[in-house]
Formats: structure tokens, C-alpha cells, sequence
């Protein structure tokens, strides 16, 4: 559909929602191919997301294999829903139903890729600290938020105004496909180095192995992008819902350690060292995890799986996107990946990185 077509539906869209009359303001992008703007209508606002269908490479269907996967593409091989309005709107839907702040739907048009928001403000926590909020009180918030999420129970199948979406798996091809990311761009168009045969083979089965740590703690809803500029503090609400919730249409069954690491080693902002351990602490007390030990070595294991990834993304958003700004964040995610290598559990992928990809302790260094 052209872009004037869409428009035409878009006025179309607001004018039944009856925001036909409400003044436009478009918020800043991000990495993702959706669209945000504020709509105003005298005092009150709401959100547009605007999410073109045919923006992205096609999600991953129910029941393929990791082969069809990855032949169909990123997006199916990690699992990402991509434009699909009914992963948003479903996942909104339960969210709210179980007392958080996900933004509320007040229409959709999924099909021309339309959904007007409850606006949530822009309080982001990245606005907030240091300055404004003590960073150790709404960490513990938006810890205790994480928490309450994984000892909350989710149905298999999302349902959206006649639309379904499955709550599918963080499965090992979906890491393995992430993790890649780091050899394809940051290693390969960052770095200039090619990896031998032997050497790509070894880094994948460093990884197989690395995984086998997660099985030891049951699943729960992962997010997968819950850091300090994809949460809003709202303290006129109450408890857990007083972190509000923005990004979350990509979210699996998973380990409940990869939302921790998305926090604490957040990619934007640097967060205090010194709140790393005890907020682990108060999540594995607070989700019930019984074996605090196996946590540990899983959070470590997704934080080192969560930093290649970012490290590609960021060097892919600059070199096939544009956004040069993202260069700027590489020595911060490569300093997380460096220590997240420390662990005990993660020495073989350590020693591998000193002889494959000596860059990335020169970037951490920066």
C-alpha cells in the first residue's frame, strides 16, 4: 500500500476513534520500524502506532522448523513478531487484565496497521535518573514489577479482535540466531575479522553447551526489552503497576534471568555496579526461584547472549540504517559482555573471544 493510501486510511482510522480533530506530535524513532505519535485533543492524549505490515521480514510461524526458520529470516529464526498488531494488542490485553501497566487499546485497524493507545506519559525512568528519582528505589520497583510477571501465569494463544498469537518458546535457535548477530555484524563489518569454518563451528557449539544452563528453572513471560527507556514511572498508581510497561509485542516464554539482564546491564544508561547483587537477590527471593546459584550462572549466560546480540544490532542499525548514533553505546554493551564472560559457567566462551575477538576487550576499554 502506498504511503498516501495509508494516510487516507489512518484519517479514516481517527475519525471513527473520534480523534479526527487532534493535533499530531511525533515522537522521536527508535530501532524498530513502528511509528509513534502523540495525539492531542484539548486535554487529553492519546498514542498512534503506526506499523506498516509489510516493513519486516515475516514472523516465525506455529509449528516450523529451525531450518524453515531461518530460511524465511531473522525475524522467524529469533522469533520476533514484528509489525503484527495482534502480539501487541494480545499481550496488552492480559497484561492489564493482571493488574500492570500495559498502555490500554482504545482502537485498532489491523489491516492497514493502526493502533490508538492509552498514552502513558513520558516519564521514562532514562528521564528520571539520576536526578530526579533515587535510582536504587525505582530499580527495586521495576524489580519487583519483573517479579509479579514471572509468578503470573499466561495463556498459549493470544487472542485480539478476532486475531491469535502464540506465546512461542525462547528456544535455542532463537538465542543461537541472536547471538550471531555479534559475528555477522560487530566481528565481520565492525571489527573487519572473518571468522574460519572451524571457528564459527566452535562459537555455535560454545553456545549450545552455554544454554544447557537454563533448563533448570522453570519459564515465565519474557519481555525482552525491558530496560530503562521501555518503562514509565506512574506513581499515582499502586504496586507493581506503577512501572508502565511499552515495549513487549516480542515477548516468549523464556528463562526470567534475560528481563533481569535487560535491566541491570542496560545498553542506553550506565546503572550503579553496586545494585547489580542485591537486586538479584530481591528478584530470585521475590519470583520464588529455588536454586539462586543456577540463576546466577543463567543470568550471566544471558547477559553474555544479550550483549553479542546488541553489539550486532547496534553496529547493523549504523551500517545498513543509518543510525551512526548507535556507535556510541558499542563501548558500554562490549564492557557488559566482557564481564558477563567472567563467569565460571562461561570460561570457554571467554577464552574464545580472546583468541577470535580481541576487539571487543579494546572496545570495553573505551
Amino acid at each position: 500500500m502506498s504511503r498516501s493510501d495509508r494516510d487516507t486510511a489512518l484519517d479514516a482510522f481517527l475519525d471513527s476513534a473520534g480523534w479526527g480533530g487532534a493535533e499530531h506530535h511525533p515522537l522521536a524513532g527508535d530501532a524498530s520500524t513502528r511509528r509513534y505519535v502523540r495525539l492531542r485533543d484539548g486535554e487529553h492524549s492519546a498514542m498512534l502506532m503506526d506499523a506498516p505490515g509489510a516493513a519486516e521480514a515475516p514472523a516465525c510461524p506455529p509449528g516450523a522448523t529451525p531450518k524453515e526458520r531461518l530460511e524465511l529470516g531473522y525475524n522467524a529464526a529469533a522469533r520476533l513478531a514484528g509489525p503484527n498488531l495482534a502480539a501487541f494488542t494480545g499481550l496488552a490485553n492480559v497484561l492489564n487484565e493482571r493488574g500492570f501497566s500495559a498502555p490500554r487499546i482504545l482502537a485498532s485497524d489491523f489491516e492497514h496497521g493502526y493502533l490508538l493507545l492509552e498514552d502513558l506519559g513520558d516519564e521514562l525512568l532514562a528521564r528520571l535518573l539520576p536526578g530526579k528519582l533515587h535510582e536504587g528505589t525505582v530499580y527495586a520497583r521495576a524489580v519487583d514489577t519483573l517479579a509479579a510477571i514471572h509468578r503470573c501465569s499466561f495463556p498459549a494463544v493470544l487472542e485480539a479482535d478476532g486475531h491469535e498469537w502464540p506465546l512461542q518458546a525462547y528456544d535455542a535457535t532463537a538465542l543461537m540466531a541472536e547471538a550471531n548477530l555479534f559475528v555477522e555484524w560487530y566481528l565481520e563489518r565492525h571489527a573487519g575479522i572473518e571468522l574460519s569454518g572451524a571457528a564459527q563451528a566452535e562459537w555455535s557449539e560454545l553456545w549450545t553447551h552455554a544454554f544447557q544452563r537454563l533448563d533448570a528453572c522453570p519459564s515465565g513471560l519474557v519481555l525482552r526489552d525491558y530496560h530503562a527507556e521501555n518503562l514509565v514511572y506512574l506513581p499515582d498508581r499502586e504496586g507493581e503497576a506503577a512501572i508502565g510497561l511499552l515495549d513487549f509485542q516480542d515477548a516468549l516464554i523464556g528463562h526470567p534471568a534475560y528481563d533481569l539482564v535487560s535491566l541491570l546491564e542496560d545498553a542506553r544508561r550506565n546503572v550503579d555496579r553496586k545494585l547489580a547483587i542485591p537486586l538479584k537477590a530481591r528478584f530470585v527471593e521475590q519470583a520464588g526461584i529455588q536454586d539462586p546459584a543456577g540463576f546466577d550462572a543463567a543470568y550471566a549466560v544471558l547477559g553474555a547472549q544479550r550483549n553479542a546480540k546488541i553489539l550486532g544490532i547496534f553496529v547493523r542499525l549504523a551500517v545498513r540504517d543509518g543510525k551512526q548514533r548507535y556507535l556510541d553505546m558499542l563501548p558500554r554493551v562490549a564492557r557488559h559482555f566482557v564481564a558477563d564472560l567472567q563467569h565460571p559457567a562461561l570460561m570457554p566462551l571467554n577464552m574464545w573471544a580472546k583468541t577470535h575477538a580481541q576487539r571487543v576487550f579494546l572496545d570495553a576499554h573505551k
